[in-house]
């Protein structure tokens, strides 16, 4: 056997059996199967290197390749992920631990569906030729995960190979044994038994936590394989108190490391990559005793509208060895990235290496500072303000930006959108363990904590202008080189809010956002908004640990008494309307109603 290094991953051509590798284990007897296959530029000693997986990729005529020596597929009409098809098995201990809510949607299925879609997959991958991909999820090997993925289609090994973290070593590769497995299907086989089971289509996304054992059936989408491990991460690590977080990271010569938190449109992938830093991750991260480390081996970026001009990086990063998702492929192979004719969510995923300065172990210490980022399209936020703690708890739980005009088919005019923990999708916990989480390690490192807002100034979308970027540079330039901790702080009584009255390099009227618009009597309308649609959005992370959060009373009092008199007006109209569509449990009627009083 021949060894060959892939920066810092042993590629290895491996066709062996799954008996050999304890295939067997999970019930599927497959006779041929290729593992860790190598991909990309890499050194062979004693010989030229051969791009193996891009040979079964074009063997197997499961995409194109094009002009960038990227391969590009279609995933059909799976073009994102499918949470309403994903579920959970009931069973005990993680039925009493999973937060079972309707949003994000933790979805529970008895164990005899779940068993009977088990036993289809079986049958239908026995005597298959297969994919398996053996690595990590979490760099930090006192915190990752060993994951074994089994796959049918030679772009879906792609596609973990580049996400995940990849073995260094021909012994790591010879002594793996897998934490969870899981197997994918989505190649020819589907559900057709959903409406007798009551499930929700034909595709099905399980997660057995118990067995350590994941089902993706008619989902062809590479993030279910992505997202659902996470949410595997997000459940089992703070469980022994590791905080598992959907942020950005990044880290300085220095060792000065910093999070970024934010939904789409926010600016976190953009804001994250930084000239004079380091790159860590661009999504999944997790915190423990050590420090910070990514999740991942790789990146997973949207490419709408990509240009080299706004995205550098990315657009750099697209070449041989990425992978293109539902991107449009022009006939002389070059890419349309403005094409969005398929869909919105054309996605490119990438080994984290294809990045100039990435951290080559993707990891760092405790963060000096964390930054959560908001596009408020109604002009009201300042562009930057300091948190204490406890209001870093509270819009942690959160997560709030704004939808505008042209985001979604429908959306005329802003519409609030919130997200516990800044990623509520991916998380099976109460929101209110992670944010608990992070405010003990808040305290425990005396990590800073800001608010940025990235959206718009002098007016809401329509009328004012998004906050340029340079601005919003100046800012973050401030916080991680401390400067801006040396400027007074002016205390905003609307929002709570401690705001920096001087930031080198942004114009000081800019940081009291009612100095920016003309008609002041409007900006004291339009602020009234917020506060109302952020306050119902709190009492719902009240639920069974309400109590806990009644008697944090400094997560209530941060932030509640500018809330109070919004929320006794709104709460039981809230309660109604939740009891009058099934979303609450009788239990957490009286859980909101105590938050409210």
């Amino acid at each position: 056997r021949r060894n060959q290094i892939l920066r810092g991953c042993v590629a290895r051509s491996i066709e062996t059996t799954g008996a050999a590798i304890g295939l067997d284990k999970v019930g599927l007897n497959c006779p041929k199967v290729h593992r860790n296959l190598s991909y990309g530029t890499w050194v062979l000693y004693g010989g030229e290197g051969v791009e193996e997986i891009a040979q079964h990729e074009e063997r197997n005529k499961e995409g194109v390749f094009t002009k960038t020596g990227a391969f590009e597929v279609d995933t059909g009409i799976y073009t994102g992920r499918s949470p309403q098809d994903k579920y959970f098995v009931e069973r005990e201990p993680s039925k009493s631990n999973i937060w079972w809510s309707p949003i994000p949607p933790n979805k529970p299925v008895s164990e005899k569906v779940f068993n009977e879609v088990y036993d289809d997959v079986k049958k239908y991958m026995n005597g298959k030729e297969v994919y398996v991909f053996d690595g990590y999820c979490g760099a930090n090997p006192k915190s990752r995960k060993c994951v074994r993925f089994i796959t049918e289609y030679a772009w879906q090994h792609h596609f973990v190979t580049n996400m995940f973290v990849r073995p260094k070593s021909e012994e790591e590769i010879r002594n793996f044994k897998p934490d969870f497995t899981v197997i994918n299907t989505c190649k020819g086989l589907v559900n057709k038994n959903w409406k007798r089971q009551g499930l929700n289509s034909e595709a099905f996304v399980g997660f057995d936590l118990e067995n350590k054992l994941a089902l993706v059936v008619g989902a062809k989408y590479g993030g279910e394989m992505k997202k659902g491990i996470f949410g595997v991460m997000n459940y089992e690590l703070p469980l022994h108190g590791i905080l598992s977080m959907h942020c950005s990271a990044n880290v300085g010569k220095d060792g000065d490391s910093a999070l970024f938190f934010g939904l789409s449109g926010t600016g976190k992938t953009t804001l994250s990559a930084d000239p004079k830093r380091f790159l860590i991750g661009d999504d999944e991260h997790g915190w423990d005793d050590d420090g910070i480390f990514n999740f991942e081996g790789g990146c997973y970026a949207k490419t709408i509208n990509l240009s080299r001009e706004k995205e550098p990086d990315i657009w750099n990063a697209i070449k041989r060895n990425a992978l293109l998702e539902n991107v449009m492929v022009k006939p002389d192979g070059s890419l349309d990235f403005n094409d969005v004719s398929k869909t919105q969510n054309g996605r490119v995923a990438y080994p984290i290496y294809h990045i100039p300065n990435y951290k080559k172990d993707s990891m760092a210490g405790h963060p000096k500072a964390i930054i959560f980022l908001t596009c408020d399209a109604y002009g009201v936020l300042p562009p930057i303000s300091k948190l204490t703690t406890e209001q870093a708890m509270y819009h942690f739980l959160c997560g709030y930006t704004a939808k505008v005009a042209g985001t979604e088919r429908g959306i005329k005019e802003p519409v609030p959108n919130f997200s516990p923990c800044f990623g509520g999708a991916f998380m099976p916990l109460n929101p209110v363990v992670y944010a608990k989480l992070l405010g003990e390690k808040l305290n425990r490192h005396g990590t800073r904590v800001y608010l940025l807002n990235t959206g718009w100034t002098g007016g809401g979308y329509g009328v004012g202008k998004r906050m340029d970027i340079p601005v919003t540079r100046a800012c973050i330039d401030g916080i991680l080189n401390g400067s801006i901790e040396k400027a007074p702080l002016r205390h905003n009584d609307r929002f709570n809010l401690e705001v920096p009255t001087h930031v080198e390099g942004v114009d000081d009227s800019l940081l009291w956002p009612r100095n920016t618009w003309k008609d002041k009597e409007e900006y004291d309308r339009v602020a009234l908004k917020l506060p109302e649609h952020d306050g119902r959005r709190f009492l719902t992370h009240a639920d069974r640990h309400a109590g806990e959060l009644r008697n944090r009373a400094e997560i209530v009092v941060a932030e509640l008494h500018i809330r109070a008199r919004m929320l006794v007006i709104h709460g039981r109209q809230r309660l109604e309307r939740d009891q009058d569509h099934g979303n609450l449990h009788p239990a957490h009627d009286h859980a909101e109603v105590a938050l409210v009083a």
